[in-house]
């Protein structure tokens, strides 16, 4: 195997390989300049080599100070800093360059912890302005809890005249902005002199991560006022800003600025790196320009798996979920292997489309791959599994992973919820107290959704007002809509419609339109009439508001109101949305609409569904005839309802796996299921003894043994 290195000048003719590295002598010098230019091209086999040559030549023993801090410099940046701690143990002798190096590894390999329990362990070597820097930079990284650490570091920066120097500087810089601590971050900038393209960096890229963008805005007006030079990090951290905030003109600003001075050229992509080129996809993406996005992608030269997630991710954000799928698909035939990031996406993207057997071939990929483990990966498998309609498969990856954080337990909280597995999501809640891993915004609207499906007002309330307080999480229009929900579920009608009325909130039609779909459950019309107006205007063309509406006249006999919302469907031009399900088998999607007569199979699926009828009548089943808003017999009423796309979804679903009695039957849907086909699918789930999940418009379904999971309410 060959490798090729810039090498140093009086050896640049050389070419190295595993086969001929023993015909060539090094003088002492040249070895270690070697060793370094390896460790800054991250060459590990180079080094390895190295490595061998100073163990022959005697020169990795315990005492050979200066060689050993090479090689653990060199693994360190390789990636390998178990190697270079094992070095560093087997030392007698060390100095602050020794520490230094092992300090660096650990902060770039994600261990922090480990780079300050090693700072502590340095007895009465003072560390220099490289090492403080380091421990700063460790400090500044989120959920690990060196705050702390960081400010005594600060301290002694401040006290040894260390905080002078740039790289200490823009350390507690950033370390400020990562703990939102954006006046002493400020301090730091206006009252120690010394400023580099590197401080404003840090200081945007900081402001950046914590969402403080008014500020990071401030910090780019004034580089540009002090008209200060901008390097590629500059660009990559602007572009962010522009993504963050979703400023389409200020990106095309920035981007121009780039051509302008040669910093980018659109056409060669010289002077460009993978960075910069991800980033300027990345907040086109973002900002809703997908064709611009694709325009940058389709003129790189060369295309790397950076290049290819940003792609794949701005079209997963603009809800280009089979484009990704598609995408990728030619991003496996230029051989270029995904990473973690990609593999992420994917899963978003199957999530998407509710596809769990091509999200199960993701996540075979993942497991062959050796991208299982990262956090990333498994948020967004437990993600496509709820969504997917197979919350056991991901709680197995939940309690598979190694490493969790707050989306990992987000996701299994809201994916229990969204099952309506109310005591499940709880559960989680109490298990991510225990650990103490803090629970945020998210958190929270999966909490309340949970309390809403168990019907605990007292509960949900007490997170509501007590606990939200304690956690510093700010009610948002999401938690109060869920407070709609917990008393509506409840029947608490007139309390729900108080508290709508009191909460200081700009409520929109979700909220309203759950206070409607409670006054059909409960059947208090007189109040739905009067929500339903509300609803009506917020949202004039949602045509699920007037067949909810009709429906509630249906119920209560009042034939004249049905007749008075066809009428108004008709002057409004609003038609019902033809319903359409969807049942995944074999990695193949299988598609039906309402008396579908399109499908090869159309007449054995037609008495499939005449047979299960048949069997549930049997047991009490009557089709719900006042819901059909045709004006027909009550026979031919019967008739419409019979063939409903997710009976005909699921009757296909029996026949082609007439043997599968373990494995549920999952049907997507685009609507919200009407009340005969879930009066019917419950019947169907005990006379044929399966599992049947239904994903509607606003839930999931768990149907089995004659039960529904959301017990009735819809």
């Amino acid at each position: 195997m060959n490798i090729s290195l810039k090498l140093p000048t009086r050896f640049s003719s050389l070419r190295l390989s595993a086969s001929n590295y023993h015909k060539f002598s090094f003088h002492e010098k040249d070895a270690l300049d070697l060793l370094k230019q390896s460790s800054l091209a991250k060459k590990l086999a180079i080094g390895k080599l190295i490595h061998a040559h100073f163990i022959v030549t005697h020169r990795a023993t315990e005492d050979n100070v200066i060689e050993t801090n090479t090689l653990i410099n060199h693994y360190s940046k390789c990636g390998h800093v178990h190697i270079a701690r094992k070095l560093f143990d087997r030392m007698r002798h060390r100095n602050i360059v020794t520490w230094s190096a092992l300090m660096a590894g650990y902060l770039h390999s994600g261990s922090p912890v480990e780079a300050v329990r090693l700072f502590r362990n340095m007895g009465d070597l003072r560390p220099n302005e490289y090492v403080l820097a380091t421990i700063i930079s460790c400090c500044s990284k989120v959920g690990f809890g060196l705050f702390k650490e960081g400010i005594i570091c600060h301290g002694y920066a401040f006290k040894s005249g260390f905080i002078f120097h740039l790289y200490v500087k823009n350390a507690l810089i950033y370390m400020y902005c990562m703990s939102s601590d954006v006046d002493a971050a400020w301090r730091i900038l206006e009252s120690v002199p010394g400023s580099d393209a590197y401080t404003y960096n840090s200081l945007i890229n900081g402001l950046v991560e914590q969402e403080h963008v008014n500020e990071a805005l401030r910090v780019l007006d004034m580089m540009v006022i002090e008209n200060l030079e901008w390097d590629s990090v500059t660009y990559v951290n602007v572009f962010s800003l522009c993504s963050r905030i979703r400023n389409l003109k200020l990106g095309l600003q920035v981007h121009c600025r780039m051509v302008i001075t040669g910093d980018f050229d659109y056409n060669t992509n010289s002077n460009s790196d993978e960075f910069i080129v991800s980033a300027i996809i990345d907040m086109y993406g973002k900002c809703g320009d997908i064709s611009l996005a694709r325009k940058i992608f389709d003129v790189q030269k060369t295309l790397n798996v950076v290049s290819w997630t940003s792609i794949l991710t701005a079209y997963l954000q603009n809800g280009f979920f089979e484009e990704v799928l598609k995408l990728f698909s030619k991003m496996d035939s230029t051989r270029v292997r995904p990473n973690e990031y990609t593999i992420a996406v994917l899963l978003k993207s199957c999530a998407g489309l509710s596809v769990i057997g091509q999200g199960s071939s993701v996540h075979g990929r993942a497991l062959k791959g050796g991208f299982a483990d990262h956090v990333i990966v498994g948020n967004a498998l437990i993600n496509m599994y709820a969504k997917g309609g197979n919350i056991g498969a991901g709680r197995i990856v939940f309690v598979e992973m190694i490493y969790r954080d707050c989306k990992t337990w987000n996701a299994m909280i809201n994916g229990y919820a969204r099952h309506g597995l109310g005591k499940e999501a709880l559960g989680v809640f109490e298990e991510m107290l225990a650990v103490k891993e803090r629970p945020n915004y998210v958190t929270f609207v999966g909490v309340l959704s949970a309390c809403g499906h168990l019907g605990w007002v007292q509960d949900g309330l007490y997170y509501y007002e007590k606990l939200m307080n304690e956690m510093g999480v700010e009610p948002g229009l999401e938690h109060h809509t869920c407070i709609v929900g917990l008393l509506s579920r409840a029947g608490l009608l007139d309390r729900a419609l108080s508290f709508m009325r009191s909460a200081p909130v700009r409520w929109d039609v979700v909220a309203w339109r759950t206070l409607l779909n409670a006054c059909h459950v409960h059947r208090k019309y007189d109040l739905g009439r009067e929500v339903a107006e509300m609803v009506m205007q917020l949202d004039p063309d949602d045509v699920g508001t007037y067949i909810l509406v009709s429906n509630m006249h249906a119920k209560a006999k009042r034939w004249d109101g049905v007749a008075n919302i066809r009428k108004l469907m008709r002057e409004r031009n609003i038609k019902k949305e033809p319903g359409v399900s969807w049942v995944e088998m074999k990695n193949r999607t299988y598609v039906f609409a309402s008396d579908d007569c399109n499908h090869p199979e159309f007449a054995q699926i037609y008495e499939k569904v005449r047979e299960l009828l048949a069997k549930i009548k049997a047991l009490g089943y009557v089709p719900a005839v006042g819901s059909v808003l045709h004006d027909v017999e009550d026979e031919h009423k019967e008739d419409y309802l019979s063939f409903h796309s997710e009976k005909l979804a699921i009757a296909y679903a029996l026949m082609k796996t007439p043997d599968q009695e373990s494995a549920p039957i999952i049907v997507m849907k685009n609507l919200r299921m009407c009340d005969d086909c879930h009066s019917a699918i419950k019947l169907i789930a005990k006379v044929t003894n399966r599992e049947i999940i239904v994903r509607d418009v606003n839930r999931f379904h768990c149907f089995q043994g004659g039960t529904c999971s959301c017990s009735d309410y819809w």
